[in-house]
């Protein structure tokens, strides 16, 4: 069991990236964008075909980074430019990254295994990983959040909050859903490049499904640490991608589950994350009112024994 947690700590920090992308769409920008699916199967394809073609690991982790930069870009244009409805544009851009994946590759599927990586060298022990990948996660993290503190990060932040207002103030409100978006699409490659790179291949397939996991994270995250303040709610992200795989490595070895009820569980969670706070917001709700009236009550009361 320890082995599990550990081997999802490790994974977690992996999908932490991955996360923080899908923040910046559906929490920043308040875009639906499904381009998440495509662009991670993007960024494991480009640095696996690289790897396996004798380039440095960092420049093919580099040019996965820049491959979701351009899908992200695809998306921003065909929404902003074309018209396009936000949750159909990054659905046609999820299914035209799935035949240009292929072309990437030039085959459904890459191995690399047993060639030098950037994760290779540190994989084992689980420790020396998991340490060496939090610092790099952190420094991500930390790099996003002074982003979103600068002025452009500042109308990002604005153009999902308020986009008619912010476009009052003469912010260029599509050239920010353009950069919001390939800014998301560029973290979630880098996460599929990583994950790629641990797992010892890539395939076109990879990315199915990540967007849920994506936004499990972030739900998670803000469900138990809140999002009072930038720095927190990315930090909330990042502690949420490892959670869920916690969660996940714990639901698997119960007997009633199998590996392939994986996504069923993904989906169990989701919905949990989704409807506690709810529930809970909803019974503290409940609990101010019934307080507010047993106030009041007490407060009339003691007026109608006076008059009598």
């Amino acid at each position: 069991m320890i082995d599990s947690i550990y081997g999802a700590v490790a994974l977690g920090l992996l999908y932490a990236l991955m996360a923080l992308g899908v923040y910046i769409t559906f929490r920043i920008l308040d875009f639906p964008d499904l381009t998440v699916d495509g662009s991670f199967a993007t960024g494991g394809g480009i640095a696996a075909i690289m790897i396996s073609t004798g380039y440095h690991p960092a420049l093919a982790t580099l040019a996965a980074f820049g491959g979701g930069l351009l899908a992200g870009v695809c998306t921003g244009l065909l929404h902003t430019k074309g018209k396009v409805n936000g949750l159909l544009a990054g659905i046609l851009m999820m299914i035209a990254l799935h035949s240009i994946n292929i072309r990437i590759m030039g085959r459904p599927n890459v191995s690399i295994v047993n060639m030098d990586t950037l994760i290779s060298s540190i994989v084992k022990p689980v420790g020396l990983f998991i340490l060496v990948m939090g610092i790099a996660v952190l420094i991500v993290k930390l790099l996003l959040d002074a982003f979103l503190h600068t002025d452009l990060g500042l109308a990002l932040r604005a153009t999902g909050d308020n986009e008619r207002m912010i476009r009052s103030f003469g912010a260029n409100t599509d050239g920010t859903k353009i950069l919001g978006v390939s800014l998301s699409n560029g973290l979630v490659a880098l996460s599929g490049a990583l994950i790629a790179q641990q797992g010892g291949f890539a395939d076109v397939t990879m990315g199915v499904g990540m967007i849920v996991i994506g936004l499990a994270s972030v739900i998670i995250g803000e469900a138990i640490f809140g999002a009072r303040t930038v720095f927190m709610a990315t930090l909330a992200v990042v502690i949420g991608a490892i959670i869920y795989r916690i969660v996940i490595a714990i639901a698997l070895r119960v007997e009633l589950f199998e590996a392939s009820d994986l996504k069923l569980v993904t989906a169990l969670i989701v919905i949990v994350a989704l409807v506690v706070p709810y529930v809970r917001r909803v019974m503290r709700q409940r609990s101010v009112a019934k307080k507010r009236s047993e106030e009041l009550l007490a407060t009339i009361a003691p007026g109608k024994g006076g008059k009598a």
